[in-house]
């Protein structure tokens, strides 16, 4: 394999005479701040080459050699490495730094060191000599999986993790509540899970569909499930950044907890945890009380996740129910606002005042902008660019996550049922050609876009093999565009992206990742016409 192949592309590549091959006798020195990169090469080279890489160094070109070095030009999650004869030196800025480097490397060796046991009895692990200097464009390379639609049992999150971690992303933003589901523990207020974590049945496609799968669905993490993924994830030097969705995209806990919702329009207790996809009407009452029961719940929810960030959804909040409610409209009075979008706003306010009080900072979807937004909150922009360019102008950060290029749940092609064709159509060079950075933006405002997110809702993604079958061969790009130094879109080797694409697919292959392959879906895995028709516009429902 060779350093051309690279994905995502680095900064700098310069080849040498001479490289490198791993055997029986190598070792591995791990300086301070290395040592998560050290276990993770023992447990996946070790693995797959069978060789033990014992702790020791010495200067015989027998050693891999990881450092952190000060940060200077490479920032912290920058690397340089070099293989030549003398052995491998893996310098990083900072320990994460390191650990990308390390997944260069295991690039570098080919696609069976993504393999978890040997294929090729006697096979001679060579890496080609190189220089490899590399850092980042963003701070925030992120995926969100939406847990709350389609249940993703801990072992797949898990999963999707390490193939995270392959592509050098680092934030996984788990969308744990929704209507249709509440996907996490909270031990003072229990009924959450054992009513709201648990659906009768699933609306088969989009809500257009006139199918049903009859079966139950749901399931949930354990605080102990959260526990471990987020330390599998800071051994990845990945950040896990939990949303709890308010006030709207609740159903799921007022059917748990009947008492949250606006019990002075409709009758809450004959909510049941929501079975079909879209905008749902029945949104929290805007009481002292649920702000209290929600800062229970972010009270456990902080204990759990470590991130800086709490993303609080606050998207799609129909304000049908509020104008209707004599409590909410006295709430209105109460704080002198100008309406139900201010209401909204008011909501919001409190969580980020209570969330800084604690030292994190509020996330959450570009329609808390409307009504007025809190001076400490971030802001997830989907809606196309517009609220990412109104909120960095306003002085916010900003995370580009636009739907019309990084909604991955979205069709792949046009004219296929691949497998159930909704959004837009967004091939492979689409997600190539996406640039987080809106040109309308100048240098100043252009520093609070603090990266880039692609997301994938799971109306649709059933299973862990259609949610593989979405990300990917697109993530690929995505990570690239997230982490590589690209030019204007217009100016993109797409075509030699491509090619390199073709070294990538053999490493997929290995990781046993169900990608979309690149000729097309295969006949079994097209659903002609019972799952709805292809849609020209935005999704039906987030």
């Amino acid at each position: 394999m060779t350093a051309e192949e690279l994905i995502p592309a680095p900064r700098a590549v310069r080849t040498l005479a001479a490289g490198f091959t791993l055997g029986e006798d190598t070792l591995l020195a791990a300086g301070p701040g290395t040592e998560a990169t050290a276990r993770w090469l023992r447990a996946t080279l070790g693995a797959v080459t069978g060789y033990a890489l014992p702790p020791g160094g010495g200067r015989d070109g027998r050693t891999i050699r990881l450092a952190v070095e000060d940060a200077g030009p490479l920032g912290p999650e920058g690397y340089r490495l070099t293989v030549d004869d003398a052995g491998v030196t893996l310098h990083g800025g900072g320990p994460a730094g390191v650990f990308w480097g390390a997944q260069t490397l295991r690039q570098l060796l080919g696609p069976e060191a993504f393999r978890r046991a040997p294929v090729t009895p006697g096979r001679r692990w060579t890496l080609p000599g190189v220089v490899v200097e590399d850092t980042p464009r963003f701070g925030w390379r992120g995926l969100l999986l939406d847990v709350a639609r389609h249940f993703l049992p801990k072992d797949g999150v898990l999963r999707q993790m390490d193939v995270m971690a392959a592509h050098k992303l680092n934030v996984l933003h788990l969308h744990l509540t929704d209507d249709q589901g509440w996907r996490i523990e909270i031990e003072r207020h229990p009924e959450l899970t054992e009513t709201g974590a648990w659906r009768a049945r699933t609306k088969l496609g989009h809500r257009a569909s006139p199918l049903w799968d009859e079966r139950p669905h749901g399931g949930y993490y354990t605080q102990d499930d959260i526990r471990e993924i987020v330390a599998y994830a800071a051994e990845r030097h990945i950040t896990v950044v939990p949303e709890i969705d308010v006030p709207g995209h609740s159903q799921a806990a007022i059917a748990a907890y009947p008492e949250l919702g606006n019990t002075d329009v409709i009758d809450t207790t004959a909510l049941t945890v929501w079975d079909t996809w879209g905008i749902n009407p029945n949104v929290l009452a805007p009481t002292d009380n649920t702000l209290h029961f929600y800062e229970g719940v972010f009270e456990e929810v902080l204990e759990l996740f470590p991130s800086l960030f709490i993303h609080v959804g606050g998207d799609e909040c129909p304000k049908d129910q509020w104008r209707r409610s004599a409590t909410a409209q006295a709430r209105i009075k109460e704080l002198g606002l100008a309406g139900e979008d201010e209401l909204q706003a008011w909501f919001i306010a409190h969580f980020d005042r209570w969330l800084a009080a604690r030292g994190r900072r509020l996330i959450g979807w570009d329609e808390i902008l409307e009504g007025g937004l809190a001076p400490g909150a971030a802001v997830s922009s989907w809606r196309g660019y517009g609220g990412g360019i109104a909120a960095a102008r306003a002085g916010h950060d900003v995370v580009m996550c636009p739907e019309q290029y990084v909604y991955l749940d979205h069709r792949q092609a046009a004219g296929e049922d691949e497998p159930v064709p909704i959004g837009f159509v967004r091939t492979l060079e689409d997600v190539y050609r996406f640039e987080p950075v809106p040109e309308q933006l100048t240098e100043d405002e252009a520093r609070h876009v603090l990266g880039t997110q692609a997301n994938l809702w799971s109306e649709v993604t059933e299973d862990q093999q259609r949610v593989e079958y979405q990300l990917f061969p697109r993530l690929a790009a995505f990570a690239e565009v997230a982490w590589s130094a690209l030019p204007v879109p217009a100016a993109r080797d797409f075509a030699g992206f491509e090619r390199r694409m073709a070294a990538h697919y053999r490493r997929l292959d290995a990781l046993g990742v169900a990608y979309r392959p690149p000729a097309g879906p295969r006949p079994w895995q097209r659903r002609p016409g019972i799952l709805g028709r292809p849609l020209d516009g935005p999704p039906p429902d987030r």
